[in-house]
């Protein structure tokens, strides 16, 4: 949990959290056992979102040590698939793992995950029918609501990002990490809105989405909107699992190999599959992003 003084626009907690840990330890442990207080790592804020006509629950977890007295200031990371029960805890676990004092890989961070409700229409941009989506494996009726991105991507922009920025101590340096869909809309921003991080940690990206559309206009997009260095990894499982899947992301990296703002890694996993590569890939993107 925050752990010496909150921000005022933190204040806005979910309390039902803090309870339902509370209510969990009172029943796990005896009366006899020393209770102290719950093990809690961050907060649950609910932020209205206009742009998406929603209110979306953001979880929090600030660095250890972090001081609002004090003059340091951390970068953030952003995870699309943010939810408790999808991928914030174990992304935090490896960022704060990383940071350690004994560790020493990656800088001390705040974490933000935005918990979904539709990940399908909110990671995919629009497109004009389906038909490509048969190579995958899905059929038409398995996303029946699609093509939001836009409106997520102008939420991250102008309403969370400012949010986190005025209620936390941030540093300007903003790192994304997404896989499968959300690593389609990690690149999605990579090439269309460069600006809004810094680092792209993309494991496994649907690139398949709109046949191959966004590999399509790489070229052109790129040189058009990136104007700083960022650092981009692309995390693969076994190509043998799905071999468009692997093409797609290597044809990405060839792309931005040839921007010379990009500084760009490719990571072949063959022991992983779609459904495990994110946590391994994350832990290898910290080595190679930010060395030994």
């Amino acid at each position: 949990m925050i752990r010496t003084g909150i921000p005022k626009p933190l204040l806005k907690l979910n309390f039902r959290f803090l309870l339902l840990l509370t209510t969990a330890a009172l029943l796990l442990f005896p009366a006899s056992a020393q209770q102290e207080k719950p093990l809690c790592i961050g907060q649950i804020i609910s932020l209205p979102s206009k742009i998406l006509n929603e209110t979306r629950m953001i979880n929090i977890s600030l660095p250890e040590g972090y001081n609002p007295s004090d003059t340091c200031r951390y970068p953030v990371v952003y995870i699309p698939d943010g939810g408790i029960d999808e991928d914030f805890l174990h992304i935090l676990g490896l960022v704060r793992y990383n940071a350690s004092d004994w560790v020493h890989r990656f800088p001390k961070s705040i974490v933000v995950g935005i918990q979904n409700i539709n990940r399908q229409k909110d990671f995919t941009f629009a497109v004009n029918n389906l038909n490509f989506i048969s190579k995958t494996g899905y059929t038409k009726t398995d996303i029946p609501v699609y093509g939001g991105s836009a409106n997520f991507i102008s939420f991250i922009q102008k309403e969370l990002q400012p949010f986190i920025e005025s209620a936390c101590k941030t540093n300007g340096q903003n790192i994304i990490i997404g896989e499968s869909l959300a690593g389609l809309l990690a690149t999605e921003i990579l090439l269309r809105k460069p600006e809004l991080f810094s680092t792209y940690i993309i494991v496994s990206p649907s690139l398949w989405w709109g046949d191959e559309m966004l590999l399509r206009q790489a070229d052109s997009l790129l040189p058009a909107h990136l104007h700083h260095k960022i650092s981009v990894y692309i995390g693969v499982p076994d190509k043998k699992e799905a071999r468009f899947m692997y093409d797609d992301a290597k044809a990405l990296f060839k792309h931005l190999k040839r921007n010379s703002n990009i500084r760009a890694y490719f990571d072949y996993l063959p022991g992983e599959t779609h459904a495990t590569v994110l946590h391994q890939a994350v832990y290898h993107a910290f080595i190679r992003l930010y060395g030994q």
